[in-house]
């Protein structure tokens, strides 16, 4: 890709990217000139149509990538994918996440709990390290943005619901900052957002399809958010106009 009139194009992986917030995310970030990759792990229909809709922008490059982010083979192999098909990494999302039925934690099995970590935390520990091999500039490459999704569960702890999310969450917060502190003087940066109540189908997933209705009385805002208000926090970290901003975990939360 030429650079004679401008930048290449960046390149940016969004892990679990089909639904709610990565799908979102995606669709605004291609809005912004990203080529995108859009991983998936079982919904090859949905990946599909959201790659659909960005190739269907003037300019729209996108591609859709199978990946179990809690496999390092696969996630290994998703990345030398996006490398042949997109380019060179110049941005990561890290939102693949799982949540499970609502439970106290002395009634959690070990399998719930080895699912919950894996997915959640192994799954972007690996990737954040893919990206990084790839956008450090110590190593040879030209910089880049991280962003975790965590979620505002980190500080309140889900008691009774999702105390493992909240805790898988919690290690994320604390990835964020210990990362973000390593590669700073690599051209790297790396912050985190932190959902709360959102409308996307990640609750009916866990068993509970009207929460953010029953909760949003909760919310100082007296409402649910959207998945478009959290992607554009996510794009703006990513972006250039958030060039100083690293290390950072910005609620999006509605004050809840």
């Amino acid at each position: 890709m030429s650079s004679s009139d401008s930048s290449p194009q960046k390149v940016l992986l969004i892990t679990g990217a089909s639904r709610g917030i990565g799908a979102a995310t995606a669709l605004l970030a291609a809005q912004k000139g990203y080529a995108v990759a859009v991983n998936y792990t079982a919904n090859s229909l949905a990946a599909d149509e959201v790659v659909r809709q960005i190739r269907a922008l003037p300019g729209g490059r996108a591609i859709s990538v199978k990946a179990d982010v809690a496999s390092e083979e696969q996630v290994l192999a998703m990345f030398a994918h996006v490398d042949a098909k997109l380019g060179p990494l110049s941005a990561l999302v890290n939102n693949a996440g799982v949540v499970d039925q609502p439970s106290d934690v002395v009634d959690m099995t070990g399998e719930r709990l080895r699912r919950m970590f894996d997915i959640n935390v192994l799954g972007s520990l690996y990737c954040a390290r893919e990206a990084v091999r790839r956008m450090s500039t110590r190593l040879g490459g030209q910089g880049g943005a991280i962003v975790n999704v965590s979620s505002a569960a980190s500080r309140l702890g889900s008691p009774h619901q999702y105390v493992d999310y909240a805790a898988a969450k919690g290690a994320i917060d604390a990835f964020t900052i210990g990362l973000a502190k390593e590669v700073a003087h690599e051209g790297i940066r790396v912050n985190a957002v932190r959902p709360g109540l959102i409308e996307t189908d990640i609750h009916a997933s866990g068993g509970l399809p009207n929460r953010v209705r029953d909760l949003q009385h909760q919310v100082p805002m007296q409402r649910g958010g959207t998945a478009e208000e959290v992607a554009q926090a996510i794009v703006w970290l990513l972006s250039p106009e958030a060039s100083y901003t690293t290390m950072s975990l910005i609620d999006v939360s509605g004050a809840r």
